[in-house]
Parts: structure tokens; C-alpha cells; sequence
């Protein structure tokens, strides 16, 4: 049922960007040589394709025309990679055998015999997502070296639809889960990461590589991973789309885990109709022929495009990020009232205690679910194994020192423990109740709150700046949650969280559509060095 949901929801919103034209124009970068910029990331070789605002269904049309193909496109991010990269980090490498899957895509669309939405799109992927032809290493010199002996599952989807596998990107290591005090987007294997528009402050973690890449236009889409906060952070912070799906609804097998009770892979994008298609796919759905899409689409040519009138929002102001972020969340509920919405403000309750719960119960998680994977791979057998080999290897210290976390897990009681079920139940049912009374107390469509403060400057001494609680409901309760951008302080960019009821993805995602499409708050970025007046820390 859920897939079918999926299934409909992508073919409305196909529909409806290809007929007016959601999401809306987007404004051009900053011209060259101001203030440190770059010509706009959306420069490419190719006529009449700008790479920052296309969307799929746009690509999928030229393919289906002759005016493109995906070999085209695919050397086009190729060539992006090469060029921009250099000054973000974000790809960790490039698949060499990109271009082959760009010309059996590009047989196929002469053949009319595509395999669905992402064929022949080129997508990259968060370096602790297994594949078998290349490392995957959760930014750790522990597993640099033989690749995985399978894909994981994800992956395998990605492949049987037809996606491009561009490459992977940089993470911060072990997804964040190794320091007290660790500093977002930088990993052992990849070094640091840097966001687009300002190339000293942090992409937030630990989706940080995903979700620079996306901002520079180096991909169409990305497939990033969520505990807590790690798709929707950088994305907000980089001024992208991400989706943490529903618990279970895409599978973890193959991923690198911290807790299989809220781990999952998503999608990110730089619209959400491409979120939505991209998780399409990672979900199970969208693989059948082309013929089968072709019908869907009929179908929902009949429809009107969604719009926000009518539609119950609740805004969660969460003040505690700043007086700044505080106002741009009152223009945003200004503009979604115009659009005919109704915004009440509201507190979900019970996050204090989430607060106190959710780190104890990921120790003991992280500590079963590494050691389950470390089994499958070669290198260190267990997290006792990992943490010497840290010690062993002095490049694994040169931006913080600390394994704190590691060692905590360690010694967490295992998940046997009568008290950590008891934790683990209590963390699930509070993080339910908390959204779905909020919810239903007030009649909502879904939750807004947001995302992320504006970026911090990137400082391996003192580490990260991120108390952002605004994910965690969500993320510990295995609801949906999506962020789109919202607007901008100075030139750092800040996202909109939504979030909704278990398996609500269908129609959070186009509630997000419609958001997105309001509030128009995309830019280029302009890769400006620093802020003049050195800005937020």
C-alpha cells in the first residue's frame, strides 16, 4: 500500500513539473569574479540544460527525444567533478565504469526499453553504502581496503532501475559516531568537506559529502544516511532537498550501521520532485517498464497540481537556534499562510526525556550492529579490533584525537539487557506519541520546524556547533521528515523541517513539493572563501 501511494505521488508530481513548471525558475549565481564566486554551478557542455535547476522528468523528456542522452550527461557531471570538486571535497571517487552504464542507458532509450524514472540519471552515494566495485569505508582507513563482495541492497535497486552509480562521497566518519566532539565532514580517508557558499563553514554531518556535491551540481541526485539528523542537517545546510524515509521502508542490509532501531538511507536532491522519484526507486517501487509509467502519468494528467490551501501546519519555533532563524521561520509561516495555509504554533512534548534516552540506547545498538557488520568485511572483526586499530594509526587523529564513543559503546550494557529494552521502549513510545498527539491535538498535515541554524565555521579544535533537535522526533520514532530550503541568512542557507505520521511519506513529499514551490528560496552558491564580517561561529 505504501508503494502505491509512492507510485501515485510520483506520477503527480512528474506530472505537474512538467506542466507548470514546480519547481519554479531559480535565480542565477552571483557573475564571476564578486566576492570570491564561481560562474554558476550549473555551467555545463550541454545546450540548453542548466544542471542546477533540471529535474529528471525534464531530463527523461530530452532522453526520450534524442536531444539528450545520459552519456552526455553523465560527462558533463564527470567533467563538473573534476573542475569544482577541488574546492569542496566531496567526491571521494568516481565510478570508472560510469560512462559504460551512461551507454547501456543510452541503447536502451533508443530501444524505447527503459527500465523507469533514474534511467540513465547519475547518482552518488554516501561512502558507507556498499558497493562491489569500489571501497566503501565509512571515511575510515580500517576498511580502505578490498571493496564489499556485494552491493548493497539499495544499490542493487539503483542498478536494476537503470541509475548511473557515479561515485561515492565523503561522510563524516563512522557517520559521526566515534567523538565527543567530532567535526562534521571529515573523515581519515576523504579529509574535510566544505560547503558551497561558504568554503570555511561546515556541510553539517553526516551526509556532509551527499549533500555538497548536490549544492555544487556535481550530481543529479545523491543517496544519503540518517540516524539522527544526518540527511536533513546538510541538506539544510547546503541548501538541498532530503528525505529520511520511514523506518524500513528502504533497507539497510549493506549499509554501514550505527542502529538498525533508526537507521536509513534516503534520498537528497536539489528538488523534491527528484527526491521523490529517487525514493521511488531506494524503496522497492518505479522499476517496472516504461509503459507501466506511461499509464500513471495519464492517470494523473487528470489531476490539479497540490497546492497549501486548506492544508494544517504546525510550526515548532525551537528559539533555541537563534533570534534569526526564529524570524525567518515567521516569514516562512507568513508565506505559507498567503499560499492559503493555516500555521499554528505548537510544542511537541516529551523531548527532554528523548533526550535523555536516545544516546545510551545507540551505544549498545551501535556496538551489536558494528560488530555484525564488521564480521562481513576484511579489516578489523569487531568494535574492540576498530578501537585499536585507531590507536595504531596516527592519520585516523589529525583532526580530533578523541574515540570516546567507540569505547562508551564498548562498555554499554548489550541489548539483552532488561534496561536497555526498557530504554528502547520508552524512547519509541514518547517519540511516537510526541508526534502523532501534536498532530492529532492540533488537525495537522504535518510539523515544521527548522532544519538548521546557519553554518558554522569548520574548526577540528573545538569541534561541532550542532544541538539541532528539530530531527529527532522523527528520526527516533522512525516517522518521515523532509527538509526543503527556506531562505537564507547572509549567504548561508536555511531549511524547513517537515515531518509526519509513520508511512506518511507519499504525502509529506508533496505537501513538500508545494512548500518548496512557495517559498522559492533556492540560490547558487558562490563558493565565497569566508564572510566578511565573520558571520555566526
Amino acid at each position: 500500500m505504501v508503494k502505491r501511494r509512492i507510485a501515485t505521488l510520483i506520477a503527480f508530481l512528474v506530472t505537474g513539473s512538467l506542466a507548470t513548471g514546480v519547481p519554479s525558475p531559480r535565480a542565477e549565481a552571483a557573475e564571476p569574479g564578486t566576492g570570491g564566486a564561481s560562474p554558476s554551478a550549473g555551467s555545463s557542455a550541454l545546450p540548453g540544460i542548466d544542471l542546477d535547476t533540471v529535474t529528471i522528468p525534464e531530463l527523461q523528456t530530452r532522453m526520450a527525444d534524442g536531444s539528450l542522452t545520459s552519456s552526455a550527461l553523465t560527462r558533463a557531471y564527470l567533467s563538473r567533478i573534476k573542475t569544482v570538486d577541488p574546492r569542496i571535497n566531496a567526491v571521494l571517487r568516481t565510478d570508472p565504469t560510469a560512462l559504460r552504464q551512461a551507454a547501456a542507458s543510452d541503447a536502451r532509450h533508443r530501444r524505447g526499453d527503459t527500465l523507469g524514472p533514474l534511467d540513465g540519471i547519475p547518482v552518488l552515494l554516501k561512502d558507507n553504502i556498499d558497493t562491489r566495485d569500489m571501497p566503501t569505508t565509512a571515511g575510515s582507513l580500517a576498511l580502505a581496503g578490498s571493496p564489499p563482495d556485494t552491493d548493497a541492497a539499495l544499490v542493487t535497486r539503483l542498478r536494476k532501475a537503470g541509475a548511473v552509480i557515479l561515485g561515492k562521497t565523503n561522510l563524516s566518519e563512522w557517520a559521526n559516531f566515534r567523538a565527543t566532539k567530532p567535526t562534521s565532514g571529515w573523515s581519515a580517508v576523504g579529509g574535510q568537506t566544505h560547503n558551497p557558499y561558504v568554503l570555511d563553514r561546515n556541510p553539517c554531518g553526516s551526509s556532509s559529502g551527499s549533500a555538497a556535491a548536490l549544492a555544487a551540481s556535481l550530481a543529479q541526485v545523491a543517496v544519503g544516511t540518517e540516524t539522527d539528523g544526518s540527511i536533513v542537517c546538510p541538506a539544510g545546510m547546503t541548501g538541498v532537498v532530503g528525505h529520511k524515509p520511514s523506518l524500513g521502508l528502504v533497507s539497510g542490509a549493506g549499509v554501514v550501521p550505527i542502529s538498525a532501531e533508526q537507521d536509513t538511507a534516503g534520498p537528497m536532491a536539489r528538488n523534491v520532485t527528484d527526491a521523490a522519484l529517487t525514493l521511488s526507486v531506494l524503496s522497492g517501487g518505479a522499476t517496472g517498464r516504461q509503459e507501466d509509467a506511461a499509464r500513471a502519468l495519464a492517470e494523473a494528467a487528470e489531476r490539479q497540481p497540490g497546492s497549501l490551501r486548506g492544508k494544517r501546519i504546525g510550526l515548532w519555533r525551537l528559539p533555541s537556534l537563534g533570534a534569526e532563524v526564529d524570524a525567518l521561520m515567521s516569514r516562512t509561516a507568513a508565506q505559507l499562510r498567503k499560499a492559503g495555509a493555516q500555521v499554528v504554533e505548537v510544542t511537541p512534548p516529551y523531548q527532554k526525556r528523548l533526550g535523555e534516552l536516545e544516546f545510551p540506547a545507540l551505544l549498545s545498538e551501535f556496538h551489536r550492529d558494528i560488530d555484525a557488520y564488521l564480521a562481513t568485511r576484511k579489516g578489523p572483526r569487531d568494535l574492540a579490533e576498530l578501537i585499536e586499530f585507531n590507536r595504531a594509526h596516527p592519520a585516523e587523529r589529525t583532526c580530533f584525537a578523541g574515540q570516546e564513543l567507540f569505547e562508551q559503546a564498548l562498555a554499554a550494557p548489550p541489548t539483552t539487557d532488561p534496561k536497555y529494552r526498557a530504554m528502547r521502549a520508552e524512547l519509541k513510545d514518547l517519540s511516537q506519541r510526541s508526534i502523532d498527539e501534536t498532530l492529532a491535538a492540533n488537525h495537522l498535515d504535518a510539523i515544521a520546524a527548522p532544519t538548521n541554524p546557519p553554518a558554522w565555521t569548520t574548526d577540528c579544535a573545538r569541534g561541532d556547533n550542532d544541538v539541532i533537535p528539530s530531527s529527532t522526533p522523527a528520526a527516533v520514532a522512525g516517522y518521515p521528515s523532509l527538509t526543503v530550503p527556506a531562505g537564507f541568512l547572509g549567504e548561508l542557507p536555511v531549511g524547513v523541517l517537515l515531518t509526519a505520521g509513520n508511512h506518511q511519506d507519499a504525502k509529506l513529499l508533496a505537501l513538500g513539493a508545494a512548500v518548496e514551490h512557495r517559498l522559492d528560496a533556492w540560490r547558487a552558491p558562490r563558493y565565497l572563501p569566508t564572510l566578511g564580517d565573520g558571520g555566526p561561529r
